[in-house]
């Protein structure tokens, strides 16, 4: 499958992708360096990859660069916008191969592949979960006018070994590990918001790409953690508005490091705060009928934003002009059918 490009978000050498060779050299990488631009990061051998720092973000967006978050894994949608694929699995650089209950290594980008071309079932809840998955099927009362289902715009994978927690539950519960692996995809219902998370994540980036941007979180910003959930709220909205379909569930990875819960609480402080707003306004966002693409779409969001949550805290009136500036860039770098892209420049290719 040549449509799918793997983006991974890092500060280090990317020796875990050893352990991922056999089923991520077929593909082409887009690693974006976070921090310092002059540190070398080593690939091993034998993959296909870009590899972005900050130089090269500055240079390719110029002054639209500052959409793009700096000392956080959130610049990982920068690898979301220069990709040119359908597809995109996101994964963490402290994610393993995990195994199924029989041992087997688990092909975490087959399942994404696998939810990603079979139909979601938003608008009516199939008590047999993924009716479309071998051995499952509609149950007894499922409308046959549903049974086609929606296309599927997000695969979200989850995790064995380390919770995906924040930090004042990892703090009480410093040994919880996950090992319950649960043989299941759902589709999250058509109103419902998740929590999601980005270390194991695909998207069809035709249907959704604009709408996965994971915000202005770290350097120089007064909240961080956020990122994914931010990418989540603001994309299962505007699924739910034009008709698309959320899955979770499988695949599983290994989650292998727990992060500092001391360290995690600084950044998360003020979202866990300002959650309690943030939820409600995203349950109650209503875009207009005229909001037909996923760029309107996220330009309707960005100006509720600023209207809403511009109240909360002066940093949303920030993040409202970044969600615009996302959109311009991602434009630029995308243009419509027939027209011609003006970067700056490419990434350095191996």
């Amino acid at each position: 499958m040549d449509e799918l490009d793997i983006v991974i978000p890092t500060i280090r050498n990317l020796d875990f992708l050893e352990m991922w060779r056999p089923f991520f050299q077929p593909y082409h990488l887009i690693i974006v360096q976070d921090g310092d631009p002059k540190k070398t990061i080593r690939v091993p051998e034998g993959f296909d990859y870009e590899l972005y720092n900050r130089d090269d973000i500055n240079r390719i967006l110029g002054p639209k660069a500052s959409c793009i978050s700096f000392k956080d894994s959130a610049c990982r949608c920068f690898g979301y916008m220069v990709s040119k694929k359908k597809y995109i699995y996101t994964i963490d650089d402290d994610c393993f191969v995990a195994k199924d209950p029989s041992g087997k290594d688990i092909n975490a980008l087959e399942q994404h592949i696998k939810n990603l071309l079979s139909p979601s079932t938003p608008f009516f809840f199939n008590t047999l979960y993924d009716p479309y998955r071998d051995g499952a099927d509609f149950v007894r009362g499922y409308p046959f006018s549903l049974r086609e289902g929606a296309p599927t715009a997000v695969s979200h994978g989850l995790w064995l070994n380390i919770p995906d927690y924040d930090a004042p539950t990892q703090l009480v519960k410093p040994l919880e590990r996950n090992t319950r692996y649960v043989d299941a995809v759902l589709t999250i219902p058509k109103g419902t918001l998740f929590p999601m998370c980005g270390m194991n994540l695909a998207f069809d980036r035709e249907l959704i790409g604009p709408a996965m941007y994971f915000g202005l979180m770290g350097d120089g910003q007064p909240i961080g953690r956020y990122d994914d959930m931010w990418a989540g709220w603001c994309t299962k909205v505007i699924t739910d508005h034009l008709g698309l379909g959320v899955k979770t569930g499988l695949p599983y990875i290994w989650h292998s490091k727990a992060s500092n819960p001391f360290v995690n609480l600084k950044k998360e402080y003020n979202g866990i705060f300002w959650q309690e707003e943030l939820i409600p306004f995203f349950q109650s966002v209503a875009l207009p009928k005229e909001a037909t693409t996923v760029q309107k779409c996220y330009l309707e969001l960005a100006k509720q934003v600023r209207a809403k949550l511009g109240k909360v805290d002066g940093y949303f009136n920030k993040l409202a002009d970044s969600m615009v500036t996302w959109i311009e860039a991602w434009d630029e770098l995308n243009p419509p059918n027939g027209a011609v892209a003006t970067t700056n420049g490419t990434a350095k290719s191996k």
